[in-house]
Parts: structure tokens; C-alpha cells; sequence
């Protein structure tokens, strides 16, 4: 059987004017580049814990 490896569908909704640097370089390192964009991210850790900082920003899905 292939790997079925989880993925997370993350969608920037909320903007970073107003919030600190910090969560602003998250959202830029997860690669967003425009408000509204939509990226399919790997389902790990390290991701997982990047989302928890900017949780209020964006919209997260699982799907396989």
C-alpha cells in the first residue's frame, strides 16, 4: 500500500497588520504571499506548531 501521507489545507484569512513580527514571518515561512491564498502543507510537528502561533490568522483542514 502507498504512503498516505496526511495533509493540512491552510487558508490565510485574517491579515498581520496589527499583530507582532513574529506571527507576520510565520505566515511568510508557512509561503503565504497574499491574504485569501490557500496552500496544501504537510501534516507534521513542526507545521502544527507553527499553525498554533497563528491559529487566529488562518483556516485549517485536514484532508488526506
Amino acid at each position: 500500500m502507498a504512503n498516505q501521507e496526511k495533509m493540512l489545507k491552510v487558508t490565510w484569512s485574517r491579515s498581520t497588520i496589527g499583530y507582532n513580527k513574529k506571527q507576520s514571518l510565520i505566515i511568510e515561512a508557512l509561503g503565504f504571499k497574499k491574504l485569501g491564498q490557500t496552500r496544501m502543507l504537510p501534516d507534521n510537528a513542526s507545521i502544527r506548531g507553527s499553525l498554533h502561533h497563528v491559529a487566529h490568522l488562518v483556516k485549517v483542514e485536514e484532508v488526506k
